[in-house]
């Protein structure tokens, strides 16, 4: 055994002193060797050793050939070795306290896709999500992680420049921690020489700094200062800048002047828009990602493939409960609960959501107490503020009160912050910004339990800090929270809005003021803010926190609420605001609309009703809502007049075939669909006229308007 070990080791050591010794020789051309990662550690050992003894043999002037030459290889190991230490890891809450396991052990793939567009989205993310969950298996070109900078179906080379787009929370820092951590230990990818992660929070920290680019990377990745990268074709690099929602340089493509010079100092905006470009290491890979509203910030000649982060399509959903929850009796309940309430369901969509439900659900069936499981997503995230404020007394105060011991102040003083930065669309936040809030820097990121789970503190380079709550929804639950708290407690209208009428309630007032705030933001900013906001009202809720609340609390009537919500969804500019509203009347656990859209539906008698606009809005809803995608729409079930039709354009939108038979409609109705069907927003693919009762003029007029080069039409019968 022991001698072919020897002969196997003497074999290698010689094969490795050959490669040096033709190093060495005069003739010798400079390259990247391909080299076998299994043997990394094995090389680098034997390279030591030849420096060891070449120095003692007082050959410096052979050191330093060697040292040139091989420089790549030490440099490359090293660094890997520390982005396998950085991101082997993957933690729940924030690093310091939240709990951790190897990501290899519960990484759960998830859902990317190719295509799309750099441009902007406007949309709220949960509206997003909202729209994806009904979005047909097939429709879009599934793509892995591992393979982005692989040539694709139909390419001769691969894309250069990629840009990954995916609401907060969705999984794309993930996708990313996993590609460097497979590329590290050798995994996949291994014709890329170097990977630099350069997060967008970190870069912020640097953004009044003149330096070169060698010079930055120098302060990022200090295992590379005595490597240089002026040599182009060598080395074959990927940058990778998670994260341009949080940037706070100009970024401006437009203006920033030329710049090719890697060892030139100038500011990290040029820097940056120069490498994005191509100005700066022409040849170099680089990963951009984004949410989807930031997208814009790199023009569309700057990106060469668009890729988008979908999250967890509904199997993917189940295998992360399964890896997450170890007992496989309360994972299947967990799966059983969440399938059974579409709100929640829809948001499992998020890794991060399906963190906070399987922590919530875990913690409520783990008990003996029998609490009932949360239902709406007011309901989930209280019970997830007062399972980490307990978590905080178990810890710090060494307290076992089954009730939460809430510090108000820091409550009201975190729902401010998240309030106040929610209005500024901002996502990340500074020491600064925490301080104008009343917030300890250091009780908020060490000791409060609360921030624990909630906020997420990172260091840069420089040991500056950044914070962020744990995903976009806790903020704006937080922000909600305080709110509510500063009506309920101090009376106290954080919306500004006018003193209430003589005899109606304060909090009726803000009800009505939140729903009309939320409906002046068309891009639904304040959407998720107002479905908390009205859950909170409620008296379930209210009970759970009522160490927040003054003893003796005054119970406020919703009905007022409910009927001017159901005054707006009559009024509803489009049916993203509309949905949202119906929305806020499940979380005030009103559901008489939809159950009388529901009872027409099982008795089959909807296309003989006569429905009120606020009826029709209804139907809309529960069409778009369903568990059922709509993959064939037939309109004569639903439609008996023009105002049907215009009433059911949402819908229309978002099927895959639609149906004409036996509809009577007129030549302006047949305009009008035509419209919707050549919308960049329709998925319809297949349009059938069989039967159809439109008339000779209505079929013109519909397959005139189709012909809009617009109309993604696959088939017209």
């Amino acid at each position: 055994m022991l001698q072919v070990l020897e002969k196997k080791i003497i074999t290698f050591v010689k094969s490795e002193l050959q490669r040096l010794k033709r190093i060495l020789s005069p003739d010798y051309q400079e390259n990247f060797e391909k080299k076998d990662e299994d043997e990394s550690d094995a090389r680098e050992g034997v390279l030591k050793m030849a420096l060891h003894f070449l120095w003692e043999m007082d050959r410096r002037d052979l050191v330093d050939k060697l040292r040139e030459n091989e420089l790549d290889v030490l440099c490359q190991n090293e660094l890997k070795r520390n982005l396998k230490k950085k991101y082997q890891k993957m933690f729940e809450g924030i690093p310091k306290q939240g709990s951790s396991a190897l990501l290899e052990k519960i990484y759960t793939e998830i859902y990317i896709t190719e295509g799309g567009s750099g441009k902007v989205n406007e949309e709220h993310e949960v509206r997003q999500i909202e729209s994806r969950s009904k979005t047909p298996a097939g429709q879009e070109k599934p793509i892995r992680c591992s393979d982005i900078f692989k040539p694709l179906t139909g390419q001769d080379k691969p894309s250069r420049r990629v840009m990954t787009k995916g609401i907060a929370g969705i999984g794309k820092t993930v996708s990313i921690q996993k590609y460097i951590l497979d590329w590290a230990v050798g995994k996949d990818n291994k014709e890329i020489h170097f990977i630099f992660p350069l997060p967008f929070r970190e870069l912020n920290l640097l953004k009044d700094k003149q330096r070169s680019l060698m010079d930055l990377l120098h302060h990022f990745f200090a295992e590379l200062k005595q490597l240089t990268f002026c040599s182009q074709g060598k080395y074959k690099m990927l940058f990778i800048f998670d994260g341009l929602d949080e940037c706070r340089l100009q970024l401006n493509f437009q203006k920033n002047e030329s710049w090719s010079d890697v060892t030139a100092v100038t500011s990290l905006d040029v820097l940056l828009t120069n490498l994005i470009k191509g100005n700066l290491l022409p040849s170099a890979l680089l990963w951009i990602t984004s949410r989807p509203a930031a997208a814009s910030q790199i023009p569309p000649e700057c990106v060469d493939l668009v890729t988008e982060i979908h999250g967890f399509n509904d199997s993917q959903k189940e295998e992360y409960f399964r890896k997450r929850v170890s007992d496989k009796s309360l994972a299947s309940r967990i799966i059983s609960h969440i399938t059974s309430s579409r709100s929640l369901y829809i948001m499992c969509h998020i890794p991060v959501f399906c963190w906070i439900t399987a922590f919530v659900l875990e913690m409520i069936l783990s008990s003996s107490g029998g609490k009932q499981l949360p239902k709406t997503l007011t309901e989930m995230y209280t019970f997830f503020l007062i399972f980490q404020t307990k978590q905080k007394s178990q810890k710090y105060d060494v307290v076992h009160d089954p009730d939460p011991q809430w510090n108000r102040n820091l409550i009201l003083n975190l729902g401010k912050l998240a309030y106040n930065q929610l209005e500024k669309d901002n996502l990340i936040f500074y020491e600064e910004d925490l301080r104008e809030c009343g917030i300890d820097v250091k009780e908020a990121a060490v000791h409060s339990g609360v921030c624990t789970q909630i906020f997420r503190e990172e260091s840069g380079i420089f040991q500056a800090t950044v914070f962020c709550f744990i995903h976009l929804s806790i903020q704006e639950y937080l922000a909600a929270l305080y709110v509510f708290l500063m009506m309920a407690t101090q009376t106290k209208d954080v919306l500004s809005v006018p003193q209430a009428p003589p005899g109606e309630e304060s909090m009726t007032i803000l009800h009505k003021s939140a729903v009309d705030k939320a409906l002046e933001y068309e891009d639904g900013r304040f959407d998720l803010f107002l479905r908390f906001l009205l859950g909170l009202s409620l008296e379930s809720i209210q009970t759970q926190l009522h160490g927040l609340l003054q003893r003796g609390q005054k119970q406020t009537s919703n009905e007022e609420t409910i009927s001017y919500i159901k005054e707006k969804i009559r009024e509803a500019p489009s049916s993203e605001r509309m949905i949202n509203l119906f929305h806020c009347l499940n979380e005030l656990k009103d559901h008489s609309l939809v159950e009388e859209i529901k009872n027409f539906l099982n008795a089959g008698t909807l296309s003989a009703a006569k429905l009120s606009s606020t009826q029709w809005s209804a139907l809309v809803f529960v069409l778009l809502t369903s568990d059922q995608k709509l993959d064939v729409f037939n309109l004569k079930k639903y439609v008996r007049s023009d105002e049907g039709l215009l009433r059911l354009k949402p819908v229309v939108e978002e099927s895959q075939t639609l149906l004409l038979d036996s509809c009577s409609l007129s030549e302006t109705s047949c305009t009008a669909l035509a419209s919707v069907l050549c919308k960049a927003s329709s998925k319809v693919k297949k349009l059938d006229l069989s039967g159809n009762r439109i008339g000779d003029v209505g079929v013109k007029e519909l397959c005139s308007g189709l012909k809009d080069p617009k109309c993604g039409l696959e088939t017209l019968r």
